[in-house]
């Protein structure tokens, strides 16, 4: 027991003396302390080689002056939660506050933000100018509070986009400034205990009673009460309720109607019941409930009618005849709700980032040599291999995003195909992309990232939902590639080139890769849009080719697509990153020459590259050879060698003012010090 002592004595000795070399206990000389860590601001070392605010202008696109006035109007009220660290003032929600607390907070800043004006025209106003307002101001909430920007998307995208969307004239006229002035509280039942994913299987059941002029809306079993309805259990009036449509003993499929689930005080209406779901790893804000419906009636009007509609008498009447295409206007809204979570996911990568990466700039650990100074972690390679690739794809996404958006306020009849299968496939790449980004950014921080005010780690808690809802991510990327599968099938049977989707590459002679990639090579557009082109090219086929396989041994098509799921999936992946690039690559060809294009190029160099180091298929079906992906490797590291100058211009930005990030991504030595506590 005693020489065990003694060993680890000597170890502990050892490692505390100064200089390196092992020495006896007894010719150990008296330890002795080194000198106190002091805050280096990474601004006075990390010199930018292009202005941030110039970058900005690419990464927001839209509306910044909007975007920094509402950011200034949070930090005006104490409604937002300021804490002092140090010498800094930080906005960030109490997540210690119980969940009851939390509901009723987010309820008061939504007051707030309606006094100050900030929602006006966000349903009143339909034009391109005014939704990309109504994006960005929602995007800065969200970098404030998921819950509150959650509340507010369920208010105003969901509950307001289907009276939009599937309402006329005498819904809009009657329900539309009332919502935009919060007379009106309303949320969007459509997900059932039983069904959320497949919103054609929904149970919830109506019926028309032509003697009074009344829909009859019921929960006929347990696994028909709608579920997770966000404000619901609080605060909400008002509902759209998505239900079987059943006229004259006909079931017409899947439409939307209004009611009534709470009266001006708040009281639960007859006929209506409603629980809560209860505590939630995240987004405890949102009063998430359950509704059952108990024969509820609610006049003829109240039926969203722009897609089908009833008369006094009872009949049926839809122009669109076929109810595959009338189900499919039935789901116009949640696009608008996969572009917000899309953004979202990118501006919650953007926190998690200029935290760890400033954090990295700041933070030191080890010598390299004998009584050498401690290293920066972002000087160490390993630490520059984790987070310069993530934020490089961060920006590809930013870019990416802006697209959607454009596309979005600009869309018409015939691109709104196209709208919902990039939204489909962004929202899943985007959020699946999160969750990875703040779990390695939490890791990059070591302990610091596991508390609540650092943020890191509690937002991964936060915005883990974002995988699951407004369409399952997996299911999201099979729908994708059912309709690249769609569109494949129309060009050869038609025997015309392929058109839309972006898959017009497919007309062209297949791409080549060099069997040697040099340096050059790697980092050229051209080979890396290629390689993209080859791998989606690939894919495709050879899923059509699987898919018609499993149909031909007597799969239905259906199944046939089911059994395919592992290419479906990978041609999703190939899809969304070859979008992704072409986005990257059109931004960075309207920037002029100088250092910002210049970073730009490397970091769209690192973020195909890296794509093709992580995605298997590259090798599984030959694409890279052995010697090929070992280049491919080679090149990420050097890319983050050249990256690492620039990573705090880089975050920089982002445009995200110091008061919406953390305490560790600045003088965390302060915000520490006993002073402080």
């Amino acid at each position: 027991m005693e020489q065990q002592i003694t060993r680890r004595t000597q170890v502990l000795t050892n490692h505390l003396l100064l200089h390196g070399e092992p020495t006896s206990l007894s010719a150990a000389p008296p330890l002795s302390s080194n000198s106190c860590l002091n805050y280096s601001p990474p601004d006075l070392n990390e010199p930018f080689s292009f202005n941030p605010t110039d970058m900005r202008v690419y990464l927001d696109s839209h509306n910044i002056p909007d975007r920094d006035w509402l950011f200034g109007l949070i930090t005006q009220s104490r409604l937002f939660n300021p804490k002092q660290r140090g010498q800094k003032v930080f906005f960030s929600p109490d997540y210690n506050q119980s969940m009851e607390q939390q509901r009723e907070m987010t309820m008061k800043r939504i007051l707030y933000l309606l006094e100050k004006g900030v929602f006006q025209g966000w349903l009143t106003e339909r034009n391109p100018d005014a939704e990309l307002r109504k994006f960005a101001l929602l995007e800065v909430v969200g970098i404030f509070d998921h819950s509150l920007a959650i509340k507010l998307g369920v208010h105003f995208f969901l509950w307001g986009g289907a009276i939009q969307f599937f309402g006329t004239k005498r819904h809009h006229d009657k329900w539309l400034r009332d919502t935009e002035n919060y007379v009106v509280k309303g949320c969007f039942a459509m997900t059932e205990l039983g069904h959320g994913s497949n919103v054609r299987g929904i149970e919830t059941v109506t019926t028309y009673d032509s003697n009074t002029g009344e829909f009859v809306i019921n929960t006929p079993c347990e696994s028909a009460q709608k579920y997770w309805i966000g404000g619901a259990a609080n605060h909400a009036t008002h509902t759209i309720v998505f239900s079987q449509l059943n006229i004259n003993g006909e079931n017409q499929g899947v439409h939307a109607l209004i009611a009534q689930i709470r009266d001006a005080d708040g009281n639960v209406c007859p006929n209506i019941r409603i629980a809560d779901c209860g505590h939630k790893i995240g987004l405890n804000g949102v009063d998430n409930g359950k509704i059952w419906f108990d024969n509820v009636r609610i006049p003829r009007e109240n039926l969203l009618n722009s897609v089908a509609d009833v008369s006094p008498d009872g009949q049926y009447l839809s122009a669109i005849k076929d109810p595959d295409q009338r189900f499919a206007a039935f789901l116009a809204p949640l696009t608008s709700g996969r572009i917000t979570i899309s953004a979202s996911a990118i501006y919650t990568s953007k926190i998690g980032l200029a935290i760890a990466i400033r954090y990295s700039l700041t933070r030191r650990a080890f010598s390299v040599t004998p009584n050498g100074p401690e290293v920066l972690l972002l000087d160490y390679p390993s630490h520059q291999r984790r987070l310069l690739p993530l934020l490089a794809k961060t920006y590809a996404m930013s870019f990416g995003g802006n697209y959607l958006k454009q596309i979005y306020v600009k869309r018409t009849p015939e691109s709104n195909k196209i709208i919902h299968v990039l939204s489909s496939a962004f929202k899943a790449t985007f959020t699946w992309h999160n969750m990875r980004n703040l779990q390695e950014c939490r890791e990059a921080c070591g302990g610091q990232g596991l508390k609540t005010e650092n943020l890191v780690g509690h937002l991964k808690g936060e915005f883990d939902v974002q995988s699951t809802f407004e369409g399952d991510n997996n299911v999201l990327m099979q729908q994708v590639s059912k309709a690249l599968l769609a569109v494949y099938i129309a060009a050869k049977k038609s025997n015309k080139p392929f058109k839309g989707f972006g898959l017009e590459h497919m007309n062209n002679p297949c791409p080549v890769i060099p069997s040697r990639l040099t340096s050059s090579t790697l980092r050229c557009s051209k080979f890396q849009t290629d390689a993209f082109f080859l791998r989606e090219r690939d894919l495709l086929n050879r899923f059509a080719a699987e898919v018609s396989q499993f149909q031909a041994q007597g799969e239905s098509k259906e199944y046939a697509f089911i059994l395919s799921y592992q290419l479906a999936e990978d041609l999703g992946r190939a899809y969304s990153e070859r979008e992704l690039l072409q986005t990257f690559i059109q931004t960075e060809a309207t920037v002029p020459a100088g250092s910002l294009k210049d970073v730009l190029a490397l970091l769209r160099s690192m973020y195909a590259l890296i794509c093709l180091e992580e995605d298997a298929a590259f090798l599984r079906y030959g694409y890279l050879s052995m010697d090929n992906a070992a280049a491919v490797r080679k090149e990420v590291t050097k890319l983050c060698s050249e990256l690492r100058p620039h990573a705090l211009a880089l975050v920089t930005s982002f445009g995200i003012p110091d008061a919406f990030l953390s305490p560790i991504a600045f003088n965390w030595i302060d915000a520490n010090a006993w002073a402080s506590v």
